[in-house]
This record gives C-alpha cells, structure tokens and sequence, in this order.
C-alpha cells in the first residue's frame, strides 16, 4: 500500500487488480510469496492457475512454469498482484472513497490516518472517521450552501443572523461603517460559531490604505505601493503578522489580501481596479512583498487570499463595474503569474480568482471558466488550497449574461470552492445586502447549486471536493468528540 498526496487513506490493490510489468531480478520473487511475512495461506486468490493459495501458487509455478532466467523475468510479472491480493486478503476490504489534500500549506490538509507503533514497527491503518465520510450523510442543500460566503454590511448582527441561518460557509464584512471594538462579541451574540467548530470563516478586506475595513479597531497602514516603496519585507512581513493578531482578536480569521496584481498605474478607480493596491509594477517586487505578506498573515493564525488571479494588472476595465478583459496569456505567463507561483510556493492556502477574461484562454470571467481554474491555476500551478471568487454579482458577470446563481454553479463546475456576491457594493445591488435577501440568495445558490447535481451536470465529488476544501481552511475536524 501507498500512501497518496490526493487521499487522506492508504490505498492496496483488491482481488482481481492487475499489474503489467517485466522486471528481471537476482533472486526468484515467489520465495517473498512462501515466506512467512507475506504467507497467509488460509486466504484464497480469486484469479490464476488451478492452486488457489499463494504457497500453492508458488509450488505450481516452480513445477510447471519454464525454469532459469526466463522463469524468473516472468516471475516478476505476477509478484506485485501476489503480493496486492495478499495484502488485500489479509487485510480486508479496499478503503473507501477518500477526499483529496487540500493543500501542502499547514492545516489545509484532510483528516490524517491514524499510526500506531509496535515493538520495533510502525503501522499506519486507516482513521475510523473523516471529514468527507461526516459530510457524506449531509443533505445536498447543506453541502451546497456551505459554499457560499454571504455579504454583512456594516457590521449588522441581523445580516451576520441570516447567513447563519441559512447555512453559509463564510461571510465577508463590508461597508463604510467604522468597526465596533466589540466585534467579536457581536460575532459571537450573532451565532456564529468559530470557524474550527463548524462555523462559518469571517473575512474583511485589509490591505492597506483605501480598502481597509476594520478601521479604528485594527490599525491603519499605508497602501501596498507605499509599503514597498518604504519598507523592507520583512517589515512588511512583520506589519502583516500585527495586522492578523488586531483582526483575529476582533473574530475575524480571513483577510482578504494581499493584491499580487502587477501594476504601476494610477488607481484603483472605475477604469483600473488597481493602482496603488498593487505592490509595483515588477513581478519581483509583488512577488517578494507579497510572500511576506503572507507570511505574516500565516504567522498571526489569519487566513491570507491572494488575488487577483489571473491578473488584474494592466486591465481594461474595473470589472465591478462592467466587462473587461485580462492581459493576454502570453503576457500573464511572464508578468503575472510569477507573484502568484511565489506566493502558492510559499504556502500561501487560498486564492481569489478575477471576474475578467483572458484574452488567448477564455472569453468568459475567470471565475467562471475551467480553463482559468482547473487547467491553470490547479493544473499548471499545482495549487492545492481554497479557491474563492471575486463578486459574482460584478457588472463583469451580468454583462457575460449570468445572474448569481447560475454564475455560483458555473464557477463550482469550474473548480471554484466558495462564491461570492453582494460585495461590489453599488446602488443596484443594495437590495442584495438586506438580511433578509442575504439569506434568501445564499439559499437560491445552495439550491441551483444542490439541482445541477440532482441533474448530474455538478459531480457530487466535486461538489464534496468543494466543502472538503472548506472544512480544511477552517481547520474543522467534524470528527471532534466522536
């Protein structure tokens, strides 16, 4: 049996596997079959010559099977299915389905199998329970809305209620408001568990400068332009660290930074999403910053979302407030995607995908296309963490014809493992952030969402595969007390 980086269980052949390979070896492999480590001669092999236990195979094979050199290169063609069955036989039955790891980054990771020693041995056996095995035996709805990260505006205790209620896997803090120095506590008089209990994650957006919305209770600190611009990285590193203590005392364990947009322009504004919210416009930079950034975050027990992937540098529009489009992916190759490789390098566990196109890969947002998320960022990057969208109710996603729940099911069918919407904030989109419709929204996508897999158009192992990922960044062991 090995153990696999996409499973939290050992995985061993069943009866009946089969293995084609021609190895010679220096030794004959049917003595490992006949000696007694691997002798279990009371269990059957279900497939083979007429003897049916592996000593009896070993025998007949010596007897019957062409000898020398040729009987020992054909040998080691049957060795490793002898071996699987054995093990398989002795064992019992084959491990069930099993949810990917997340992520290499601490704590993503799903339930790890139980090891216990022996005297001079260790076995690793298979854990009696697993998060994906507790969420098995949810209802499709409640898988599906735990997807969801549903807009508190203002801080109201009456919207942070509904999400609550309506079984959201997160909520994002928003508005102009100043925060209350006893957030956490109204966190906590809202309901909301913390998040390693099975509660929902609580993100804001600090990165620094204009988009900072836990002001006065965490500190102010300049924009990311600025910050590189005065600063080392590791003082940026250390400002981060201060910044996650301030957010996680408050009961907020997510942020929503840092920006690893390359761009040197002016902004952000209507027309450049970014501006000063970027580091610089060299990828070194952002990707040096951005890594302590991180870092920083990571070290104080925050939560760390970089984004805008693929890149919002050098784009042609704001896509909160209309369409737009990416650089091209040639371009992105070069210029933006380093930052996101460094940070992904350097554990960063979630990553926020643009609502823009990409000129050369997807004429759809990005949140919304397999190409953007299962081909490049999971596929070519390698990242194993939380993916998050960017607002899907955005001027970016309307304009490509999508309301929110359909975009919720396109960007799950993606790869994506948490939607958004309600966060652009704008005069059309006020009714959305009402408590009552935040709760009716959330449970419109767990719906549309649960109705594609009733369809069969959603895999239900990836919608599994989604809250599995969710569970990891909340740390949450549903298996916690038995």
């Amino acid at each position: 049996p090995f153990h696999s980086p996409h499973t939290d269980a050992l995985w061993a052949p069943t009866r009946g596997s089969r293995v084609n390979m021609t190895v010679a070896l220096p030794f004959d492999p049917l003595d490992l079959i006949t000696s007694p480590p691997l002798s279990c001669a009371s269990r059957a092999v279900s497939r083979g010559p007429p003897a049916r236990t592996l000593p009896q195979f070993a025998r007949w094979y010596r007897r019957e099977a062409v000898p020398g050199r040729r009987r020992r290169t054909v040998a080691a063609a049957v060795v490793a299915v002898a071996v699987g069955a054995t093990l398989s036989a002795c064992s019992g039955p084959a491990a069930p389905r099993s949810a990917p790891a997340p992520s290499a980054h601490p704590g993503t990771s799903g339930t790890p199998p139980a090891t216990t020693a022996a005297a001079g041995s260790t076995t690793t056996s298979r854990p009696a329970c697993t998060n994906l095995a507790v969420i098995d035996r949810w209802p499709v709805a409640r898988r599906s809305a735990r997807l969801v990260v549903a807009p508190v505006l203002d801080f109201g205790a009456a919207a942070m209620r509904a999400a609550v209620s309506a079984g959201a896997g997160g909520m994002v803090l928003l508005g102009t408001a100043a925060a209350p120095a006893d957030l956490a506590a109204r966190i906590r008089g809202a309901g909301v568990a913390p998040a390693a209990a099975g509660g929902p994650l609580v993100m804001a957006d600090e990165e620094g400068g204009g988009v900072q919305r836990l002001q006065p209770a965490v500190a102010s600190f300049a924009w990311p332009r600025d910050l590189a611009r005065t600063m080392t990285p590791a003082q940026v590193e250390a400002l981060a660290a201060s910044v996650g203590r301030q957010m996680l005392a408050l009961g907020v364990d997510v942020d929503l930074a840092p920006v690893l947009d390359v761009d040197g322009g002016a902004g952000p504004s209507a027309s450049n999403p970014d501006g000063a919210r970027s580091f610089s416009g060299n990828p070194s930079v952002v990707a040096a910053y951005g890594r302590a950034f991180v870092r920083g975050l990571t070290a104080a027990g925050v939560l760390s979302v970089v984004k805008h992937f693929p890149g919002l540098g050098g784009a042609t529009g704001n896509t909160d407030v209309g369409p737009a489009s990416t650089r091209p992916i040639a371009t992105l190759r070069t210029v933006a995607l380093p930052p996101v490789r460094s940070a992904i390098d350097a554990g960063a566990p979630a990553v926020m995908v643009a609502d823009a196109s990409v000129p050369g890969l997807t004429a759809a947002p990005a949140s919304l296309s397999p190409a953007v998320i299962g081909g490049l960022l999971r596929g070519q990057l390698g990242f194993r963490g939380l993916v998050i969208t960017d607002s899907l109710s955005s001027g970016a996603v309307a304009g490509a014809g999508f309301g929110v729940e359909a975009a919720a099911v396109a960007a799950v069918e993606a790869g994506a493992d948490m939607v958004m919407f309600g966060s652009t904030i704008n005069g059309a989109q006020a009714r959305l952030l009402a408590p009552a419709e935040v709760a009716s929204t959330v449970r419109g996508i767990a719906a549309a969402v649960a109705g594609a897999v009733a369809s069969g158009a959603l895999p239900v192992t990836r919608l599994d595969d989604a809250v599995v990922h969710v569970l990891a960044a909340e740390h949450a062991n549903l298996c916690a007390g038995g």
